[in-house]
């Protein structure tokens, strides 16, 4: 057990083998790394036979954090590059007894006040706010295009002999396909990043009831392994809580849409994440012009330079309030709600809880 983190953003995390898997390997691997204003953390879910498994998740966490400690640009581009890094390490080391490996990805950025998200394969991350659990991230499996299209059931999912058959992952192609997308944060948030160890097992009600417990991070994932144990584990199992304490500022970067397309391919996801970038040259392009005709033309300096102040104002003012409000778009309806907040609605049918930020735990618990 790890439990640690910056005052503002403690979390616990966990990992076990569970109960059925032979030789006890455990291919699940976990990571949080602290940054200066927040943290990186992520889930891998690896694939291929046990000692092919165990390595894709390692070389996956231990390539996306060289890769994003090491870069400098946006945040939302360089998670995105760190994602194709960690893929490219899996693929590379791929080949003989290895042939065929890969592995799962769910990896959380906090930002000050923004969380980022990038997903590829079916590890989860849930976010609970004012009572409700919302599930942040669709799995990238065929089961999972089944509900979504209507034809199974989220019992009949759980419980499919397919259900744990991924159609995308690390190390299956050069290019990596992802989901990259940002929100907002609150005070009293808990989000949860897990393998499907956990969440194939234990019910969106069951994990919104033990997220809810006023339990400090690591004493929670403890009770969220025991419950994936107690119905079985039939996997390895991996949880990792963060707890978020304080409404800071958002960045100044756009953060990134969820794209209901699904996953796209790296190319495209950067592609949108420079354009993003295009106001930023449009600033300095009136800047230059400025101080360029107030050399140029001395007798109009200042109407000049009022004109170009007001224009850069102007763009940075209307560039702030675009980001308040995208970064504080609704979310999703919840995939559950506690049970007193329900209004006699039964638990697990997208019904919207008022939201009212819950005490955050006391310490940051204990290993």
């Amino acid at each position: 057990m790890q439990a640690a983190g910056t005052p503002n953003w403690p979390f616990g995390l966990l990992t076990d083998v569970g109960r059925q898997r032979q030789g006890g390997v455990n291919q699940d691997a976990a990571m949080a790394v602290d940054l200066p204003q927040g943290g990186l953390f992520a889930v891998a879910d690896g694939m291929g036979g046990h000692a092919a498994g165990e390595l894709a998740a390692t070389l996956a966490l231990d390539a996306l954090s060289l890769h994003y400690l090491s870069q400098r640009s946006s945040p939302p581009t360089r998670l995105a590059e760190a994602v194709q890094a960690a893929n490219v390490a899996v693929l590379r080391h791929a080949v003989g007894e290895y042939v065929g490996m890969g592995t799962t990805l769910i990896a959380a950025l906090i930002d000050r006040g923004a969380l980022l998200i990038a997903h590829v394969g079916d590890s989860r991350a849930y976010l609970l706010r004012g009572g409700a659990l919302y599930r942040l991230t669709e799995d990238h499996s065929w089961v999972s295009e089944q509900v979504r299209l209507g034809h199974l059931s989220e019992d009949e999912a759980r419980n499919h002999q397919w259900r744990s058959v991924v159609s995308n992952a690390l190390g299956g192609e050069e290019r990596v396909r992802l989901e990259l997308f940002g929100l907002q944060l609150c005070a009293g948030d808990r989000l949860l990043l897990c393998s499907d160890g956990l969440s194939s097992v234990v019910s969106d009600q069951r994990l919104l009831e033990l997220l809810a417990r006023p339990l400090a991070p690591a004493s929670c994932t403890r009770c969220l392994i025991d419950a994936a144990n107690d119905a079985g584990g039939p996997d390895n199992i991996t949880a990792l809580v963060v707890d978020v304490r304080q409404n800071l500022r958002l960045p100044v970067y756009p953060l990134p849409s969820p794209a209901h397309e699904g996953p796209e391919y790296v190319d495209a996801v950067l592609s949108l994440q420079r354009g993003s970038s295009l106001v930023t040259y449009l600033l300095l392009m009136i800047a230059y012009f400025t101080l360029l005709g107030v050399m140029l033309m001395p007798a109009q300096r200042l109407m000049l330079a009022v004109t170009g102040t007001t224009l850069l104002l102007g763009i940075l003012l209307f560039q702030r309030l675009n980001l308040v409000r995208r970064a504080s778009r609704p979310l999703d309806a919840p995939s559950a709600v506690l049970a007193h907040l329900l209004g006699g609605a039964r638990p697990g049918h997208g019904t919207a809880a008022k939201y009212s930020p819950r005490d955050p735990d006391t310490g940051t618990g204990g290993s």
